[in-house]
């Protein structure tokens, strides 16, 4: 595999089980760079052992003053400095490529598994252990893949070397050989500690930066709550706990290379002196000195390479591990030893799914979307609004219609059971198995102690029935696949299922580029940009746009956004992201609280246009919006994560009085509404004119 070939049509399926056995399948992988790079490393480190040969036998001939001899030791060294510069060149060529490719896999098998996991990747691994993975990570990978070729190169010639020099001159060579082997015993006992603090450098790197991005992310807050100050305090303290462990780690290794420098050369002088003596009684010749010299010397360059090569190992190891752990996570209904679910056979060997193909593949069943575990289903062709009382359930069951279910593993935010190291997790806890519901790992949800206990202790209780329940139905999942159209989606290749099934969080994200970049989506083609951002309310969006880039000449679609959308409001933010999940026209688009940071002439104006533009497609609302929910369809009402109840919102607000708590914001409302639902009808449409 060569650098201008990449990147990799398939980067193969990862041995995930540990750190070390995903380096190994690394090298099986790149077996053969590594031959060639193997190749280029003993002809260059078998070039410069050569050298002290030929120096033995310049000296020799001069010695004995013989012109041939001499010639022919200047040929043999032209033809040795001619090899060792050939070896080195194509020697680095190919270990930059092994370096490179191999961090290139690695990228390519996490941007894969970031794809197939979607909004879950977040709550199952920790932000600064994905951003640890995905920058400096992969780069200490790639230098072990790197290593371990030039290694096996120094450990073959010294192997040689050594032989050679205790055939040619027994008691010099078990004199080299016995050094050699006290150096690498003196050392190798250094190494694990020295892992170790690197190991620790590395996590508290982690920690910093995981504390970096959620102070960036939520710098705004900070600002208005006046706690900028606390965090940066925090930041600090977290920078130089850093810098200690890496002083730490820089003595060790100082040491270490310190040792390899001075104990080779007490060495080399025991073998001069002892060389010497020999000389001095005349049971060697000079230039046999100069040869066992030479030798000894060259032994001190492939024992840098062992330390270099240990150095790598003990810093790819950690990182490795991490992208293992990484790589071993798993969507609920994929199978643990492929990254991406095969083709299901419900069409025969020779044909394939289509992504629009997958609503009309179950013909007879309930047309629609249909979850198993709430009970929730949203009729094809419809807009169908979903209230729910805690905005986590709803994010939590929008994402789960879009195929990206909430597993156990997901849920906790720890590893999947997949994964190497995991264990078992219980649906609806945290990384700590204490039953947080709300909240991510590592923030807190704002309630006191005594509140998260009775939390803990009811989540447990519910957890225990749900176990109980699943025993007796011989099930072994927590919670069954969406159905689109009577087919799980967990069962359809995730492209497929990707495509048919289009959510949209709460929270969307807007990368950095132009406008048109942003809007530059694959789509059915048949919703315009122009026609998105007319019903998402785009038009004072576009103003502030042109405004804020003077380079797009009054033209927004070469207006620039900045990262993440920061220039412009949460309400602008929606509204863009809105758009770009309308010009996309999936067969099945779930929106989570579209409109819950825009005023209520705005989302009046959004949901007519919304149900104009999304007429005869499946729309599903997550929103407690009496604006929203009176356009719909179909009002369905998930109580206890469960459908309790489903018609239209004004049936709902006059029949179901937790319903009507719900929306209206008032616990204690449980007597219904005046009776004439054209008091709500009139409300509603006087904010509509308005």
């Amino acid at each position: 595999m060569q650098i201008r070939d990449l990147p990799y049509s398939d980067p193969g399926e990862p041995d995930v089980r540990s750190g070390f056995r995903l380096l190994l399948w690394l090298g099986r992988m790149q077996l053969g760079g590594q031959l060639k790079a193997l190749g280029w490393g003993v002809l260059q480190l078998a070039s410069f052992a050569s050298f002290p040969v030929v120096a033995g036998l310049a000296v020799s001939a001069v010695v004995r003053r013989s012109g041939n001899d001499l010639a022919l030791a200047g040929v043999a060294m032209a033809i040795v400095t001619l090899s060792v510069t050939v070896g080195d060149t194509m020697l680095h060529r190919v270990a930059v490529s092994n370096w490179i490719t191999a961090a290139a896999r690695v990228q390519q098998l996490l941007a894969r598994r970031t794809a197939a996991l979607g909004a879950t990747l977040t709550r199952r691994v920790a932000a600064g252990e994905v951003v640890a993975v995905s920058t400096g990570d992969i780069e200490r990978i790639g230098w072990c893949v790197e290593a371990v070729s030039r290694f096996s190169a120094a450990l073959l010639t010294t192997l040689g070397v050594c032989v050679a020099l205790v055939v040619y001159q027994p008691q010099l060579g078990l004199l080299a050989c016995a050094g050699m082997l006290a150096l690498a015993l003196t050392v190798l006992p250094l190494l694990p500690r020295a892992t170790r603090r690197a190991d620790a450098q590395r996590d508290r790197a982690g920690r910093a930066t995981e504390l970096a991005a959620d102070t960036v992310a939520g710098l705004r807050v900070l600002r208005g709550i006046g706690g900028e100050d606390l965090f940066l305090t925090r930041y600090r303290r977290a920078s130089q706990q850093v810098r200690h462990a890496a002083v730490r780690t820089a003595r060790m290794w100082s040491f270490i290379e310190a040792l390899q420098v001075a104990l080779p050369g007490l060495l080399l002088v025991a073998v001069v002196w002892y060389g010497a003596r020999l000389a001095l009684d005349g049971r060697i010749a000079v230039g046999e000195l100069v040869m066992v010299y030479g030798a000894v010397s060259f032994l001190l360059l492939p024992l840098q390479l062992f330390g270099e090569f240990a150095m790598s190992y003990s810093f790819s190891r950690p990182s490795a591990a991490r992208a293992a752990r990484v790589l071993g996570l798993r969507r609920p209904g994929e199978d643990s030893g492929s990254a991406v679910p095969e083709e299901p056979d419900m069409r025969g060997p020779s044909q394939r799914w289509e992504p629009r193909e997958v609503l009309f593949l179950s013909a007879g069943l309930p047309a629609g979307l249909y979850d198993p575990v709430t009970g929730l289903h949203a009729p094809a062709g419809s807009l169908t609004a979903v209230v729910c009382g805690d905005p986590d359930e709803a994010g939590r069951l929008a994402e789960r219609l879009g195929g990206h279910p909430t597993s156990a593993a997901a849920e906790t935010g720890g590893r999947s059971t997949n994964g190497p190291g995991g264990r078992e997790k219980v649906p609806g806890t945290s990384a700590d198995g204490t039953g947080r519901l709300n909240g991510h790992p590592g923030r807190s949800s704002g309630k006191n102690n005594d509140e998260r206990a009775d939390e803990n202790q009811r989540a447990e209780q519910k957890q225990g029935s749900e176990r109980k329940q699943l025993t007796e139905e011989g099930t072994q999942q927590p919670s069954a696949s969406v159905l689109l159209n009577g087919v799980p989606l967990d069962s359809m290749p995730l492209e497929v299922a990707r495509a048919a099934v289009l959510v949209q969080d709460k929270d969307p994200v807007l990368l950095s580029g132009t406008l048109a970049e942003l809007l530059d989506v694959p789509s059915s083609g048949k919703v315009a940009a122009d026609q998105a951002l007319e019903a998402a309310q785009c038009g004072d969006v576009l103003g502030a746009l042109v405004q804020s880039s003077p380079d797009a000449e009054g033209d927004p679609m070469r207006a620039r956004i900045t990262e993440r959308g920061r220039s412009l409001s949460g309400g602008q933010r929606q509204r863009l992201a809105l758009a770009r999940s309308l010009i996309t026209d999936p067969g099945v688009l779930v929106l989570d609280e579209p409109t819950s940071a825009v005023d209520s002439h705005t989302e009046a104006r959004i949901a007519r246009e919304l149900a104009k533009l999304r007429a005869g497609r499946t729309t599903v609302i997550f929103s407690s919006s009496p604006l929203l929910l009176d356009r719909a369809d179909r009002v369905v009402f998930v109580h206890e994560a469960k459908a309790a109840a489903s018609g239209t919102h004004r049936e709902l607000l006059h029949s179901d009085a937790t319903y009507r708590a719900v929306v209206t914001r008032d616990p204690q409302s449980t007597t219904p509404e005046p009776a004439d639902p054209r008091d709500q009808s009139a409300q509603t449409e006087g904010v509509e004119s308005a």
